[in-house]
Formats: structure tokens, sequence, C-alpha cells
């Protein structure tokens, strides 16, 4: 017991970084699907069938970001508080896509008229898209810094968090969610739809290892990431992951092709928060007022309350979650849709 008290803070840094992993898993194949509904979706049927296949979990994935936001707030309430006052605006656009997202998917069915449907459709795409982009963006920012000053205090506005890298962050974690999103639906539908799913994937696939490529370079020269042997391994792993995925998927072994797409997504996010420890949130004013594990915590007594809270609820949410995703796990056909 000693021996946890005297770590509760690497503790919840890796339980933040779980929470984050699940999230962008399980929230980037919704996001992917999102995105592909008016290209993947020839018909109104079609593109409902789309819809059907994350309607029963999406709104579930999002409790992963609502957790994870929690614990930061609990653990590290420093970086919580430095976090949502310098990136409000790109926190508020992010918000207003989901809410619009969320809408969509309730109201879209409300009326037969194509060009009503059109629209929510249109909405579910940019609520899909902002959030991935802004995501990325983020993540960009963690690694590569922002101005904080000597009191934790962000001091700059919202261009500064627009860099070549912060973007390049955002077009990658769009280009990999789509992929990913592809995969989902071709598991998880019939037909022509699932195949024209999985056809996509792999020209995806080609456009994501492209970007990939140029956000390792960019990563190199804009961050200290690969100080690290822990990231620099997992990057490579993530590599490694992502061709074997493109190969399952091209041998039409598309259920391998997304189980290896997931790790993928561990692998990167393992190699950024491996990147970033013992920090959260890099300075680019001076590399000494970065916010790290031990000055942006909270007491000891608040994380061992946390850690007793975390033992009890993670699990419950986690067999949850598990038991929805087996109990909807029949792809989705046009007979199954109700008009």
């Amino acid at each position: 017991m000693e021996i946890i008290t005297n770590n509760l803070e690497l503790i919840w840094f890796i339980l933040v970084g779980v929470l984050f992993t699940g999230f962008f898993i399980l929230e980037g194949l919704d996001y992917g699907v999102g995105m592909w509904l008016p290209f993947l979706g020839k018909t109104d049927r079609e593109r409902r069938q789309l819809i059907n296949t994350i309607g029963p979990v999406w709104d579930g994935n999002q409790v992963w970001m609502l957790t994870a936001g929690g614990a930061m707030f609990a653990s590290f309430p420093q970086v919580y508080a430095t976090l949502f006052s310098g990136f409000y605006l790109a926190l508020f656009l992010m918000l207003a896509a989901l809410i619009a997202r969320g809408v969509s998917f309730d109201f879209r069915s409300k009326d037969k008229s194509p060009t009503w449907r059109a629209a929510f459709d249109w909405c579910i795409f940019f609520g899909s898209a902002i959030p991935a982009l802004l995501w990325g963006v983020t993540v960009g920012n963690l690694i590569q810094g922002t101005p904080i000053d000597k009191h934790m205090n962000y001091v700059g506005g919202f261009l500064d968090l627009l860099s070549v890298y912060t973007i390049l962050c955002g077009i990658a974690f769009v280009c990999v969610f789509l992929y990913h999103g592809a995969l989902y639906a071709s598991l998880k539908t019939t037909g022509e739809i699932s195949e024209r799913a999985r056809a996509a994937a792999l020209v995806e696939g080609v456009i994501t290892a492209v970007g990939a490529l140029v956000l390792v370079g960019a990563t190199y020269v804009y961050t200290d990431l690969f100080n690290s042997t822990l990231a620099t391994v997992a990057f490579a792993l993530a590599i490694i992951s992502f061709l074997v995925s493109w190969g399952f998927t091209r041998a039409r072994q598309t259920g391998k092709g997304f189980v290896f797409s997931a790790l993928t997504i561990l692998f990167v996010t393992l190699a950024y928060f491996a990147g970033l420890f013992p920090r959260i949130m890099v300075s680019s004013i001076d590399p000494a007022y970065s916010l790290t594990i031990m000055n942006a915590a909270s007491s000891t007594y608040t994380l061992t309350l946390m850690t007793i809270v975390a033992c009890i609820f993670v699990p419950i949410v986690l067999v949850y979650q598990a038991w929805a995703y087996y109990y909807f796990r029949h792809r989705v056909s046009q007979d199954d849709l109700h008009y």
C-alpha cells in the first residue's frame, strides 16, 4: 500500500493515458463512420444502415472522454485549468460540433424530406470531422509546447495553437479515424456497402501511411518525443501494426485488420504519453515552466480517495461497455431498418 501511495501521480498519469487510449479507439471508429456517411452511403437506406452501426454505442464511447476529463480534473487540476483556459475556443468548437452530431442522430429521421435528411447527414459529417481534427491539434500542442508562464497560466491566443506540426497532427488523426471507421463499417454491415467500406479503407490506408511518415518526420523535427526510448519503440510498433492491418484488410480479413488498426491507435497514444512523461503540458516559453505529474498533481489524500473510487467504478464501466458491444455485435443489414 505504501508503494502505491508513493506513486499515485504516476498511477494517475497512466490511468488518464488508458482512458484517452480507450476514447481514441472507440470514439475514433464512430468519428470515422460519421465522416464516411455522405460518401459510402449512396442511398438513404444505406446511410441509415451506416448510422445504425454506431447508434447503440456512440454515446457510450463519449463517456471515455468525459471520464478522462474528470480524472484529469481530480488528479491534475492545474493541467485541467491551464488546458481548458488556453484551449477554450478550440474546445468550444469541439463541443458545438458534438452537440450538432448528437442532435442529428435523433432528428435525421423525423422528416422524410431528402433535403432534411441530407442536411443532418452533413451535420454528422462535420460533427465527426471537426472533433477528430481538433483532438489531433490538441495532442500536437501538448507535445510541441504552448506558451505557459511560470505561474502555470496559458498566455497565448487561439492562433498560437496552430502551427505546421499541430495541423499535421490534426490531419493525421482524421486520416487514422477514417481508416478505423471504414473497417468498422465494413465489419458491421452487409451487402454492397460492406465491400465499399473495405475498398475505401484500402485507399484511405495508403493516404494514412503517407501522412504518418510525414508526421513522424515532423515529430522528429519539432518535438523531443524521440528522446524517449519507449516513445520511439511505440511509434515503430504503431507503424508495423498499421501495415499489418492494411495487409489483412487487403486479404479480406477485415476483422483482423480492425484489431491491428485499434493497436495502431493504442501505440500512437502510448508514444505521445511516453514522450511527454513526466510532463503533461510542455511550455514553449521555458521548459522549467512545463506542467508535470509532480507540480500539477492533487494532494495525496485526493489521489488516494480517487484511486479507491476508480478501482470500484472503472471495472463496472468496462464490463458494461463490453456487454454493449457484445449485445450489438451482429451486422446491420437493410432488412433490419424500420422506416
